[in-house]
């Protein structure tokens, strides 16, 4: 088996002209761009890092952990679990918020992000922080086990469904032709079509024993920003993905059958079944962009911060009693504007004493309403646990996880 089985590696041009895909990859560009210019930056970046646990959480859904974001981020503290079962799924859950992290911190290029060593060392980061007991691969017969070895391709062959993927001898080959399918600058549209086409080929490639589903997904994610989609960060894919999980391995599966006639392209896979993916993929990235917009537009979120206000006010949030008056004022202001200086605070609330100001924002931190980097700094818009069901409301998908 050669690279060249997984052609195409990207639809023609001709049968990208003849498809819906211009016009979706255009109305990402520009939905995703618009999303990116419409939040104060310090917001963004708040919003941003939440949306972390959220990532992971939907990620590792899809492969049928179900470890709550809640139970993530405090497990990302410190806070595991006591039973063994649980604790070995925060961690794995936790695994996926440091290779986000890891991946912010790379001064990267499209051609290093598809190379093989920058592939396997985001596996390896992935992975490396994983007990023992999470590396047993159990073999195809079940009746077997292999040790999965953090950043390393796999040793023997696998069949994934009705999958054969390549044997691990030609693996390296096929690394190497998916960086120059993907690797290199493309004008126009073609790099988000790309980004969704190379997704189900590396994990068509199934170059690692385990984890390909979710280094897929981190690498898209990394793909979308490298090629320039703004606010890619504060839309998840990963969340479509499992809301459609079930449509998400069908897409996967139907892009895996071979050419279907001379009228579907010219390469061993069919053309026909990847632009199918890559429309799915696009239909599930506008669809996020499309409700993250429609969370974050100003009247709405004002209308959930004075909601939240309330129902603190009304004893309907348990553990949390009520918030003072000027309470409301200070989490929209914050929201709109990203961050507040202590002395706008007294500006806004003038003829109330600085004490009562004081107290209200103290209150305000100690809940994890707002945040600060220093005594002195700004205080910035926050998102604690108790507030994200009225500022985010259906976030996080309730759904059954994948055996």
């Amino acid at each position: 088996m050669t690279p060249s089985f997984a052609e195409p590696y990207i639809p023609s041009e001709q049968s990208i002209a003849r498809s819906v895909l211009p016009e979706k990859a255009i109305e990402l560009e520009q939905k995703s761009h618009a999303l990116d210019c419409s939040m104060a930056a310090p917001a963004k970046l708040i919003l941003e890092k939440h949306m972390r646990a959220v990532n992971s959480y939907c990620s590792n859904l899809i492969e049928g952990n179900n470890t709550k974001p809640w139970a993530i981020r405090r497990a990302a503290a410190g806070d595991y679990n006591a039973d063994p079962v649980t604790k070995n799924l925060q961690l794995e859950a936790v695994a996926h918020m440091r290779a986000q992290d890891w991946l912010r911190e790379q001064s990267i290029d499209l051609k290093t992000l598809c190379a093989r060593d920058f592939i396997c060392e985001l596996h390896r980061v992935f992975y490396a922080a994983m007990p023992d007991s999470m590396l047993v691969i159990k073999n195809d017969t079940r009746k077997t086990e292999s040790i999965l070895v953090p950043g390393a391709f796999r040793d023997r062959a696998v069949i994934v469904g009705r999958h054969v993927p390549p044997d691990p001898n030609y693996l390296g080959a096929f690394i190497s032709r998916f960086q120059d399918a993907y690797g290199s600058r493309r004008e126009g549209i073609v790099p988000i079509i790309a980004a969704m086409a190379a997704h189900h080929r590396l994990v068509w490639v199934h170059p690692f024993l385990d984890g390909n589903g979710r280094v897929a997904r981190l690498f898209t994610d990394e793909y979308l920003r490298q090629i320039g989609v703004g606010g890619a960060r504060l839309w998840i894919m990963s969340r479509g993905l499992a809301v459609s999980h079930a449509q998400y391995k069908l897409r996967l599966h139907r892009a895996d059958i071979p050419r279907q006639g001379d009228y579907d392209g010219r390469g061993n896979l069919s053309e026909k079944e990847l632009i199918a993916f890559c429309v799915y993929m696009l239909d599930t990235a506008l669809n996020q962009v499309d409700y993250i917009t429609e969370l974050l537009q100003f009247d709405g979120m004002i209308r959930r911060i004075k909601s939240y206000v309330l129902a603190r006010n009304e004893d309907r949030i348990p553990r949390y009693g009520k918030l003072p008056p000027e309470a409301s004022t200070i989490l929209e202001r914050a929201f709109v504007t990203g961050t507040i200086e202590r002395r706008e605070l007294y500006e806004m609330f003038h003829g109330r004493s600085e004490r009562t100001i004081r107290a209200t924002v103290q209150q305000l931190k100690a809940e994890g309403l707002l945040s600060e980097t220093s005594s002195l700094s700004p205080l910035s818009w926050a998102i604690p646990e108790h507030a994200e069901s009225y500022y985010l409301p259906d976030l996080t998908p309730s759904i059954r996880p994948s055996s």
